[in-house]
């Protein structure tokens, strides 16, 4: 994101460039920043002007008009095919729009593109700003220093997308507790009959070893005892509560249990630490929802007696959002890929395209320091 964050400086011409999401394969009005002009307006307290594109003749006569403290909003990007191809030249014509690089947009740090990448070639200082230093020191921070006991539970439906999250919190977590569809895979690698329920048959071997890792490791890793099973994939399906090892043909798993759930909020009753990464189950089904939106409550009683309570992005925000208690949370992240590659341990192209590569990444945010202060002067 090309962006100043310091609005209320008063020298400084605030020139922004935002990235909606979707990936509009080229102009389209839902995808277009003329929706949310508004919205940014009133966050910020000033007028926004709206350019037609983000670059171009007439986007730069725009740029040459602003006067200082005034706001351009630059088109979407991502209107141009460029964008996520990091072409130099497109880069190269984005940067000539400003002076200074703030980079603001966690969510799409882990993308090597035009905006997150390519313009730091042509403007300096490039620093990032207060949300990246949040999201960077929040996570990183719960990964690499916890208050302990430090638990982490990871959901969803799949170990495939999960790998690297999971090998490197086993290096780091005290317990890990495990749920969603993707605790099938684990069931069939022990034997288990699972029935109808999602199964990665290719990954049962890497469950395997994810469970030896765990012991070896000395990581308490708990997986549900019981499961909510369905006769179909449905709101109205007929649904039953069985053993985790007694899944009949027919039915499948779409949530943990009560005993599981019960035997998981007493895991985390003492946690000084937590990141929630995935659902228990299919939450957005209400017969399917008590294991998540519990785990949800007791993180927000947690989070009111002290403990660091971090949502991972993904469908855990929807998760906490539907169940009312998102404020009560310590953090919740901005960015699902960009927050599962960083607790995979993955460098970020947008985190690493910044000023001071020496640093440690969460130390490459600056808040107006001597050298961005000195520029934002000359502005």
């Amino acid at each position: 994101m090309l962006a100043c964050t310091y609005a209320s400086h008063p020298a400084l011409t605030l020139l922004c460039q935002c990235c909606v999401q979707g990936r509009p394969k080229g102009p389209e009005d839902k995808s277009s920043l003329k929706h949310v002009v508004e919205s940014v307006s009133d966050a910020i307290g000033l007028e926004v002007q709206l350019a037609p594109d983000c670059i171009g003749n007439e986007v730069q006569a725009m740029v040459d008009k602003l006067q200082p403290g005034q706001v351009l909003l630059l088109e979407n990007v991502r209107f141009h095919k460029q964008e996520e191809r990091n072409d130099p030249e497109f880069a190269k014509q984005l940067a000539s729009l400003a002076e200074v690089y703030v980079n603001d947009a966690f969510g799409t740090a882990h993308r090597a593109h035009a905006s997150t990448q390519g313009v730091t070639a042509h403007l300096s200082p490039c620093v990032g700003g207060f949300l990246m230093q949040k999201e960077l020191d929040y996570l990183m921070g719960a990964v690499q220093a916890p208050n302990r006991p430090f638990c982490a539970i990871v959901g969803g439906s799949k170990v495939s997308t999960k790998i690297g999250v999971l090998e490197q919190l086993l290096e780091k977590c005290d317990s890990l507790i495990l749920g969603g569809a993707m605790i099938f895979t684990f069931f069939k690698a022990q034997g288990y009959a699972v029935g109808n329920s999602m199964v990665e048959e290719a990954q049962t071997g890497l469950a395997k070893q994810l469970l030896s890792k765990a012991a070896e490791k000395g990581v308490k890793l708990l997986l549900p005892t019981d499961v909510v099973v369905a006769d179909q994939y449905a709101a109205d399906a007929h649904t039953q509560i069985v053993s985790a090892d007694q899944i009949s043909e027919g039915w499948m798993g779409l949530d943990i249990g009560p005993e599981s759930l019960k035997s998981f909020q007493a895991e985390l009753q003492d946690c000084k630490t937590v990141i929630w990464n995935g659902p228990m189950g299919v939450f957005e089904m209400e017969a399917f929802a008590k294991g998540t939106f519990g785990i949800a409550a007791t993180l927000a009683t947690l989070s009111s007696k002290g403990c660091m309570t971090i949502i991972g992005g993904g469908d855990s925000v929807s998760a906490v959002e539907k169940a009312g208690v998102a404020s009560q949370m310590s953090h919740i992240s901005t960015g699902g890929g960009a927050s599962l590659e960083l607790l995979e341990g993955r460098v970020l192209p947008g985190v690493a395209a910044l000023d001071d590569q020496n640093k440690p990444s969460s130390d490459r945010i600056v808040n107006v320091n001597a050298r961005s202060e000195t520029k934002l002067a000359q502005l």
